[in-house]
């Protein structure tokens, strides 16, 4: 565990960034893309990553653009599936006094804020067609006009792009530019998910376990040997993100016996009353996609709620939102304000 020691040292003081030579970890697949963000680093040449939710692929991003010459310049993150296509084109572009409705002043977008540095690009494959061809003239020529404007800009920038789907499909189906995957697909990074890295497991732990008690200020165990063997009987559809979010209950909670139950629960298949999507009656996605998330965050909440035995500012802390968000939500929910479960 040496090598593990020395990767997960934390430096004195707050950490914000996770580190990415812990996500490498020891795997041949890994390593590999760990080659090719080292020898692409000092080239501004497209990247584009994929791999499943919750794989790393935002810490490849950032790690790639912190081993940059460019390092020192902004790195800036749109994630284009959380606006919709007119909001997204003035965010990306920016836009002229008067171009629009409520377009009172005039305001630059991502792409001059990121001028010099790297434009990281989340969900590229959710970008509408008309988008697409404008984002297509950025990386032919490096040019771009703001919204109301004829002026021409230039976006000296690196552009990565991220995607957990296949763009092979979106194209097929016409929905994503041929043209436009060629283009952003120069440098092309795969992440493998955590199942088919499970040596990676001990690394992977024992660096969360030490980020997150430093963060919370807590003092625990290292996380017992029999729960990392029944780590590695799991699936991990969440990948990292799932496993960091076990290791932040297990700092905060100080509970092995909570995360075993919920591996082997799980294992068993769904339980009577765990979250479920809500009954097809309209197929309007818009209102599917608004009960849905509704439903998932009352579910979380419920969970975060049981595993704190009711304690609110615990599960607040679990949930990673304020107290008093809390208290909302769970009146929000329906919830009891004050239960033992």
């Amino acid at each position: 565990m040496a090598k593990a020691q020395q990767l997960i040292a934390l430096p004195e003081g707050n950490r914000t960034t996770f580190d990415a030579s812990v996500l490498f970890g020891q795997t041949e697949e890994m390593l590999r893309i760990q080659r090719t963000i080292d020898r692409v680093s000092a080239i501004r040449v497209p990247v584009l990553i994929r791999g499943e939710s919750g794989s790393g692929k935002e810490v490849l991003a950032n790690h790639l653009h912190r081993i940059s010459p460019w390092r020192d310049k902004p790195c800036i993150k749109v994630n284009c599936a959380a606006i919709p296509g007119t909001l997204l084109e003035s965010e990306l572009f920016g836009y002229e006094k008067g171009s629009f409705t409520g377009a009172y002043n005039s305001r630059p977008g991502k792409f001059e804020m990121a001028h010099g540095g790297t434009m990281v690009l989340d969900e590229i494959a959710d970008i509408d067609s008309g988008l697409q061809a404008k984002l297509l003239q950025v990386l032919q020529d490096g040019c771009f006009s703001r919204i109301g404007d004829l002026e021409e800009r230039r976006a000296d920038v690196r552009i990565v792009s991220i995607t957990n789907r296949e763009i092979e499909g979106e194209i097929q189906r016409g929905s994503f530019r041929e043209d436009l995957y060629y283009r952003i697909n120069v440098v092309n990074l795969q992440v493998p998910p955590l199942r088919r890295r499970l040596e990676d497991l001990p690394v992977l732990v024992e660096y969360f376990q030490r980020y997150y008690a430093q963060r919370y200020d807590r003092k625990v165990q290292p996380m017992p040997q029999s729960v990392i063997d029944r780590f590695r009987q799991h699936q991990w559809p969440g990948n990292i993100r799932e496993l960091e979010n076990y290791i932040k209950r297990y700092v905060i909670l100080d509970s092995a016996e909570s995360i075993v139950e919920e591996l082997e629960e799980r294992g068993r298949g769904p339980a009577a009353g765990s979250f479920q999507l809500p009954p097809v009656t309209d197929f309007s996605l818009k209102k599917f996609s608004k009960q849905a998330c509704q439903q998932a965050e009352h579910y979380l909440i419920l969970e975060a709620l049981k595993q704190t035995r009711w304690n609110r500012k615990r599960a607040a802390e679990l949930l990673e939102i304020s107290y008093r968000a809390l208290l909302y939500k769970i009146k929000e929910a329906g919830l009891p304000p004050k239960k033992r479960v």
